[in-house]
């Protein structure tokens, strides 16, 4: 991969405790999570009816989706889209496997509508009205980083702005003896060509990720999209450069620059 390069126009954030990317700079400067926080995200982008029936990991990509978006002040129906995460909905999927297994006829539809790895995606073009591209990708822990490349990828195939959201929640039943992740967590990046303030450079290289030891990592060590917080730590005004985690013995090396 050839170093890419974005402006960051706008930034979303949400994890428990920490309902905004103000709340987490709070947070990372040695604040306290909010004490009165929500338990989940309620995304006005939804009608009240969609909102009720979306899972929560649809609810966190939505809300730091918009909040990327409102940040940047940028229309949400004009961006393609790339939306990670590692492991989609655990909860509804142990459901549907539980259900299978035992009364298969039981099985109810808006969950399986809602087991999709594309399922947040499809909610937002449906809130949105946007008829742009969207991708939806898992990489394991590398998901984020992998999500980065293709947003940036897009970028450098001619897109003018791209939205970037990765979000991840709690695993449960046996299906969390594999894949474990704890809490409920997304971020969402509005990457643009335009000139700007706040500018990234990332480029894959041979490598493995350090320990990540920072607030935010600690705060949510346990969700499985706990890999990309590093980079939030640097963009609140941390290291200039992070190493994220990109694949067996690679990592995605990105740099900042504050302007």
């Amino acid at each position: 991969m050839p170093r890419r390069t974005a402006t960051i126009e706008g930034i979303g954030f949400w994890t428990d405790g920490l309902p905004s990317w103000q709340a987490a700079r709070d947070f990372i400067a040695g604040g306290a999570p909010v004490a009165d926080a929500p338990r989940r995200p309620s995304p006005q982008l939804l009608a009240p009816n969609e909102r009720r029936r979306a899972p929560e990991t649809v609810a966190v990509a939505l809300e730091v989706a918009l909040a990327a978006c409102t940040a940047a002040g940028r229309d949400p129906a004009s961006l393609p889209s790339v939306f990670a995460s590692t492991h989609g909905d655990l909860p509804i999927m142990d459901y549907m496997c539980a259900t299978l297994a035992n009364e298969p006829r039981a099985i109810s539809p808006t969950k399986f509508h809602n087991s999709v790895h594309n399922a947040a995606a499809g909610y937002w073009t449906i809130g949105s009205g946007c008829m742009h591209a969207s991708t939806a990708l898992s990489a394991f822990d590398a998901t984020f980083a992998q999500g980065l490349v293709e947003a940036l990828a897009q970028l450098a195939e001619g897109a003018e702005a791209v939205l970037l959201v990765a979000y991840d929640g709690h695993a449960t039943g046996p299906l969390e003896t594999m894949s474990h992740s704890r809490g409920l967590l997304g971020a969402a990046l509005l990457l643009s060509q335009n000139p700007g303030d706040l500018r990234l450079r990332a480029t894959l290289v041979d490598g493995q990720a350090p320990e990540a030891t920072g607030p935010l990592s600690r705060h949510a060590a346990g969700n499985a999209m706990a890999p990309m917080l590093p980079l939030f730590e640097s963009l609140a005004g941390g290291d200039d450069v992070v190493l994220l985690e990109a694949g067996p013995g690679r990592v995605l090396r990105v740099e900042i620059a504050h302007g």
